[in-house]
């Protein structure tokens, strides 16, 4: 009997740092959760971690992936955009890209 895997993320988008007209914040991202559409329903993601998962040109301990982890902080206006926060900022080049919202891990053994 064979089952299809199971994701155990939700899907997300980076959509840029949090900004004013003319100033922008890099320590805060925008992230946009797939299947969330309203402010009420990001209640559920606060708190939970965040990962933007890259592959690097160099090998680091033997792997060529690497993580960037975060946090969900609040919500970001009406329409399901929440804040996140990084150990270290995205780079620009993560604009658009995917990152995952993970609800439980063990993060002592990561970094």
């Amino acid at each position: 009997m064979t089952s299809k895997p199971v994701r155990l993320y939700a899907k997300g988008r980076h959509l840029g740092y949090k900004r004013s007209k003319k100033n922008q914040s890099p320590d805060t991202s925008l992230i946009k959760i797939e299947g969330v559409a309203t402010k009420a329903e990001t209640e559920f993601y606060l708190g939970k971690h965040v990962a933007f998962v890259y592959r690097a040109k160099r090998e680091k301990s033997g792997s060529k992936i690497r993580v960037i982890w975060g946090r969900v902080t609040r919500p970001h206006g009406n329409s399901g955009v929440v804040k996140a926060k990084f150990r270290k900022n995205l780079p620009p080049k993560s604009f658009g890209a995917s990152v995952r919202i993970v609800s439980e891990i063990d993060l002592t053994n990561l970094d």
